[in-house]
Formats: structure tokens, sequence, C-alpha cells
């Protein structure tokens, strides 16, 4: 049974930040649940560029669903029904899967691709202009007092 955190500490500092919690909890919640099936890689191509490569030997492009939703990409593969085969050994596992990940803010599936039994996804980090870091300008009250003080020998005169 796990112990939920305490983040009261974490919202004295911070603003915006009320979707961590959640994020966390549900992220130590499915570390404790999730399979290893398929496996997958999760790799930095560039800066702001990212792609997730995940196993998928023996399912076909129509069985497989990926789903963006409230900031999850979940990846979701199920066989077809086949006739059923009388396999001798079966080392390829054809059952379903779900994979979820959670994305940052931002983060925007470009496309997918299947390719060699790997179904790799292409995520990209687009940061909108307001967002971005920017200089604020400081006025200095002295620059207000010369102009209150123009302004009143303006008047005098």
């Amino acid at each position: 049974m796990m112990n939920s955190i305490d983040f009261t500490p974490l919202y004295r500092n911070s603003i915006g930040f009320d979707r961590l919690a959640s994020l966390i909890d549900n992220a130590m919640r499915s570390d404790a649940t999730s399979s290893s099936y398929p496996p997958y890689n999760i790799e930095m191509l560039e800066q702001d560029r990212y792609a997730i490569s995940i196993a998928v030997a023996g399912f076909e492009q129509n069985e497989i669903d990926i789903d963006v939703e409230k900031g999850v990409l979940t990846v979701r593969g199920k066989k077809a029904s086949e006739n059923k085969r009388k396999f001798l050994y079966q080392g390829i596992a054809e059952r379903a899967f779900e994979s979820k990940f959670n994305l940052a803010d931002y983060i925007e599936v470009t496309d997918a691709k299947l390719n060699n039994g790997l179904l790799t996804i292409h995520l990209l980090k687009e940061i909108p202009e307001a967002m971005k870091p920017r200089k604020i300008s400081i006025q200095s009250d002295s620059a207000a007092i010369e102009h209150k003080a123009e302004h009143q020998q303006s008047q005098a005169a």
C-alpha cells in the first residue's frame, strides 16, 4: 500500500503547479501496476524534439491506436481476431497492451511511423511566444519625479 505525499511546502513557493501532485501520484500508481510489455525507449533527438520507440513486433498498423487526451499519450495494441494458429513455441508476444505517457505542457505529437516492428512517435515542444522568457524593464521613480517637476514648471510659466 502506497502512502500519498504531502505537497503543501511546494505550493508555498510555486504558482500554477496544481497538476504536479496528480502527475506524481499517477506515476507512482502506474509504476507499481505497469508491466514492461511492450518494451520502449524515450529519446531526446534535439533540444525540443523527442521520440518514443515501442517494440510492437507482430502487430499491424490497423491493430494499434494512438490517442492524446489531457496531456496523456496512450498507445493501445490489440490483435485482430485470426484463425488460431498452432504454435510449437511462441516467443513473440501478441497480447493486447496499453502504454501511457504523461506529456509536459506544450508537447505535441507530430507523427507516428511503424517500421520493422518498431512504432516511433515523434514529439515536439513548442512554447508559445507569450510564454517564452522576456526582459522586463524597470522604471525608476526619479524619472516620474523629473516629469512631475517639468510639468509644474510649465504650469508656473
